[in-house]
């Protein structure tokens, strides 16, 4: 399975395990010309802009790290403009998230606010 096949698989099974928690999915794959947010979902109120890292032979550490301040900042710029182009969600608490998917393994790690515009 090559690298992208792997991170859309992960992506759905992310989406699954999102829906399952509660969370309403708004977005999958969310694309705009500076980049893309992998899953968009509600959890109540709170509108949450989801990384998901699928890997297969890496320790959890080595993923951490891949999501740097440059990808953070990303992120955050991409969540900007969809808040623009979305304002039924202004006003609404936003929160930024990381699931860690093990392909194999199928184990999932989700970290709740994983990072902030402070960051």
């Amino acid at each position: 399975m090559n690298s992208v096949s792997k991170g859309h698989k992960g992506e759905q099974i992310a989406a699954e395990y999102v829906k399952q928690k509660g969370y309403r999915v708004l977005e999958q794959n969310y694309r705009i010309r500076q980049g893309e947010i992998d899953l968009i979902a509600q959890d109540g109120d709170t509108l949450v802009f989801f990384e998901v890292k699928t890997w297969r032979t890496f320790g959890t550490d080595q993923i951490h790290y891949s999501i740097d301040r440059m990808k953070q900042g990303k992120i955050l710029s991409i969540a900007k403009v969809y808040l623009q182009k979305h304002p039924e969600y202004d006003g609404s608490p936003v929160r930024f998230d990381v699931i860690l998917i093990q392909g194999d393994a199928g184990k999932i790690e989700h970290y709740s606010h994983a990072f902030d515009e402070e960051r």
